[in-house]
């Protein structure tokens, strides 16, 4: 049972999703996967892991209340083994990146140190939390492209940018839908403090910011087939975006499903950088 809860805290669907999801980022990038760039699915696998490990560690007075049947809570894992197992992941997450190149090791390294802040104070700051949450996100594509040095890094920071932008919209949204829980639990999101209708005029507005980055690399390469195909995606993202700066207050922003649709435009977005990459790069 103690190994089962080791186990469990990490999340290790999540946490192996994450890690094959670099891959996106390495094809992305280049348009092949090089054998010698699979080191970095356990690299992000593992500091994901940590990342969950550490965010339970934190949490673990508020999931007595509210998720009893998490690994802490249920004491199938200690709050000292809990700290001592998460710094063991992160660590051996780092020290693999070590051996892919100094860029790839100093996002590992970065990255640990936001999720390790994150889990401790940023979660309960409004706005920055959502902000760490979209970066952590969206930085996958960074590091799979920071296996090619600079240029890769490069290649993929528009994949990066209208991810993290409109992540973070969405983010802001699901804050707004929830706001009523929040405000009875305690939380202090940016929708409680400004409202969900400003929340929905800040988030369309960084939508838009994501999809007009998402034009730039028609200066760069992928030309007119990816322009023929990422307006469709961008089309998504601003309707529900629309949806969202139209909601008057969370149950009408509910019933739009403006996060559902945002999510499907970036999930679409997504596959058309891949398509471009493979088949236009």
């Amino acid at each position: 049972m103690l190994k089962k809860g080791y186990l469990d805290i990490t999340r290790p669907v999540n946490s192996v999703v994450a890690g094959f999801a670099v891959i996106l980022g390495i094809i992305i990038a280049k348009g092949l996967v090089p054998a010698e760039s699979l080191i970095m699915i356990p690299v992000v696998a593992l500091i994901t892991a940590a990342g969950n490990t550490i965010n339970d560690y934190y949490d673990r007075e508020i999931d007595a209340v509210n998720r009893p049947e998490r690994p802490i809570p249920k004491g199938l894992v200690t709050p000292k083994g809990a700290l001592i197992f998460s710094a063991a992941l992160f660590i051996l997450g780092i020290f693999l990146s070590i051996f892919i190149n100094v860029l790839c090791l100093a996002i590992a390294v970065f990255n640990s140190l936001i999720l390790v802040y994150y889990a401790k104070k940023l979660k309960m700051m409004p706005f920055i939390g959502n902000v760490a949450v979209s970066y952590l996100s969206a930085s996958v594509f960074l590091f799979g492209g920071a296996f090619f040095g600079l240029e890769g890094l490069y290649q993929n920071a528009v994949v990066f940018a209208i991810t993290f932008f409109a992540m973070l919209s969405r983010e802001l949204l699901k804050d707004a839908e929830d706001i009523e829980g929040d405000m009875k639990g305690g939380a202090k999101t940016l929708p409680i403090i400004i409202g969900v209708k400003k929340t929905g005029f800040l988030s369309f507005i960084l939508a838009l910011t994501g999809v007009i980055i998402s034009l730039l690399p028609l200066l760069r390469f992928w030309g007119v087939y990816y322009l023929s195909l990422i307006i469709i995606a961008d089309a998504v993202i601003l309707y529900a975006a629309l949806k969202g700066i139209k909601a008057e207050d969370s149950e009408s922003l509910k019933n739009s499903g403006a996060t559902s649709v945002l999510k499907k435009g970036m999930f679409l977005a997504l596959v058309i950088f891949l398509i471009s990459a493979v088949f236009f790069g």
